[in-house]
């Protein structure tokens, strides 16, 4: 392979299953003559088949899981869209799948998040928002906190709605299940009951995962009735009646204390929540969970322990799990505090719904890095896949995995497209996106050949719409593309050797040389002219964007329009 269709072999052929030793894409019949085990092109496959393998009954269930403590960013997006193509592939195989995702809003706001997301996603300090909605509630469940934007009935309603209106922008069917209403209809008092009513054998399971389990402890935190926050310290339980006795004590946050209030009360099973530790499987149980990917931070200690607990605990078996690596944004880890995070909304901004789902769509045990500066990178590689779906590509794995991913990435299972959408390469949208005229980015798409002649109004318009995103990426960015091209000519005057050799360009443009032929040619026409060459770069600049800098100028003026690059230099127009 060579040219565009080399690859970097890190993204293909992005499976989980190893490759048959015959080198086809065989399967293995199982015992029952079903199909399991073997090698597929798309790693949702390779999930399905364990699944499957498993015997479970329809509805299958799929989970994943936040605390609603902050912004809503792309990295908790990561269980919705890895739950998504698993939930897709089971859908195609005739399944009935839920997917389901629990907003772990019972648990307590222990610190004041750096910034928030309004309703529409878009990221604000806390200096535009009631901040003191926030502070005055340390300690309180997310459900009890009142929403910061007074929109919503809670800050946890809040933090739900934004995750539910990002699944929607990318077309997934994702059912928000509030751990709060989990406990308050009761759904929750099965295992609640299960684990206070054998507290011994609770304690042995938990001291090989936590410290501070002794004889003493009981793993249930009640709300208090006197100030509304959770507390840690229970001194009774009662079974039969389904209530703990308890006393509000002060709780420990890194090096912080919230303190409690002190009273004495009463609690039912309803008025509080188990620790995560319990509450993680108990939730498996009560959902009846199937299947659940999650990040390898969880894949030590938390999911051991969830194990542990659902085995001998609350007897029942752990779902299939599927441990995804953590993507990194801008070569850094994902981090709210400090700030390095991106929201569905603002990506969206930038590329297409097709192009983010497809980076989720790769190989979910390989670390990638989600740069943003290099974003054309990302779209390039999907506008490859979709080539390959399409035949276009010399790659056998590539093809394979566009082949049975692509439809699921474009949201077009039921009816496989059968014609190659229009996409205008990312960064020469970007050039366009340096001309504000509709009527003229058509035209000088046309004219590099990347819109044919015979292209519906809809297609062109679908192509077209990728101008504003790399538009708005030039801008975030603040790279080579974010320049506006002057539509019409400059009010400029140059000296007389400045305007010959703007000429002798102009004979050398129309002759037909590409981008860096002309680029290498404004070097040698300057020396031509005894011009600087800054001067004769800095005369192209004001002609094309009335400005003293911009792109590199050759090979812009190569992506342009030829008749109207070599007009230009003309001063004709």
């Amino acid at each position: 392979m060579t040219g565009e269709d080399a690859v970097d072999r890190g993204d293909s052929p992005h499976i989980l299953s190893d490759r048959p030793t015959n080198g086809g894409a065989e399967t293995v019949e199982d015992d029952e003559g079903g199909k399991n085990g073997g090698f597929h092109a798309f790693w949702a496959d390779t999930v399905a088949d364990e699944i499957e393998a498993r015997g479970v009954d329809d509805p299958i269930v799929i989970k994943g899981g936040v605390s609603p403590s902050g912004v809503a960013h792309l990295g908790n997006f990561n269980e919705i869209m890895r739950g998504y193509f698993v939930a897709a592939v089971l859908r195609d195989r005739g399944h009935e799948v839920r997917q389901v995702f629990t907003s772990d809003d019972k648990d307590p706001l222990r610190k004041i998040p750096r910034k928030l997301a309004n309703a529409d996603g878009e990221i604000v300090g806390l200096g535009d928002v009631d901040a003191g909605a926030l502070g005055r509630n340390l300690g309180k469940p997310y459900t009890a906190i009142p929403d910061p934007f007074g929109e919503r009935e809670s800050y946890a309603a809040h933090f739900a709605a934004l995750l539910e209106a990002d699944a929607a922008r990318l077309d997934i069917p994702v059912e928000m299940v509030s751990n709060t209403e989990l406990y308050a209809d009761g759904t929750f008092d099965s295992v609640t009951r299960t684990v206070l009513s054998d507290l011994d054998r609770v304690r042995d399971v938990l001291s090989a995962y936590q410290d501070k389990v002794d004889e003493e402890y009981v793993p249930f935190n009640p709300v208090c009735a006197e100030c509304g926050t959770i507390t840690e310290t229970v001194i009774a339980v009662d079974v039969e009646s389904e209530t703990v006795e308890y006393v509000c004590t002060d709780m420990e946050v890194g090096d912080e204390t919230i303190e409690g209030c002190g009273h004495e009360g009463t609690a039912t099973f309803r008025e509080g929540k188990l620790p995560w530790r319990l509450e993680w499987p108990g939730q498996w149980e009560v959902l009846d969970v199937d299947f659940e990917p999650f990040g390898k931070d969880h894949a030590e200690g938390s999911w051991p322990s969830g194990v542990d607990v659902a085995r001998n605990v609350l007897g029942i078996e752990p779902p299939v799990p599927m441990v995804y690596e953590w993507f990194t944004l801008n070569g850094e880890p994902l981090s709210s505090s400090a700030g390095n995070i991106v929201t569905v909304p603002e990506l969206l901004e930038l590329l297409e719904s097709d192009v983010l789902r497809y980076f989720f769509a790769l190989h979910p045990k390989k670390a990638r890095d989600l740069d943003i500066a290099r974003l054309d990178q990302l779209v390039d590689r999907f506008d490859r896949f979709e080539r390959a779906y399409f035949g276009e590509v010399d790659d056998p794995d590539l093809t394979a995995f566009a082949e049975r991913a692509y439809p699921f990435v474009v949201g077009r299972l039921e009816d496989p497209p059968t014609q190659k959408p229009i996409r205008l390469p990312y960064t020469f949208a970007a050039v366009l996106g340096m001309v504000d005229d509709p009527a003229f980015r058509e035209r000088l798409a046309r004219d590099e050949g990347h819109i044919p002649d015979d292209a519906s109004d809809e297609a062109v318009d679908a192509a077209l719409a990728r101008v504003e995103k790399a538009r708005n990426w030039a801008e975030r960015t603040e790279n080579e593309y974010d320049y506006r091209l002057q539509t019409d000519l400059p009010d400029v005057e140059f000296d007389d050797d400045v305007a010959a050799a703007l000429d002798d360009l102009a004979d050398f443009v129309a002759a037909g040389h590409d981008g860096e032929a002309i680029q290498s040619e404004m070097y040698e026409t300057a020396r031509d002219h005894d011009i600087e060459v800054s001067d004769f770069f800095s005369a192209g600049y004001r002609l094309f964007f009335d400005d003293t800098q911009g792109p590199r100028l050759g090979e812009f003026l190569g992506e342009l329009e030829r008749e109207y690059v070599v007009r230009r230099l003309r001063r004709e127009a």
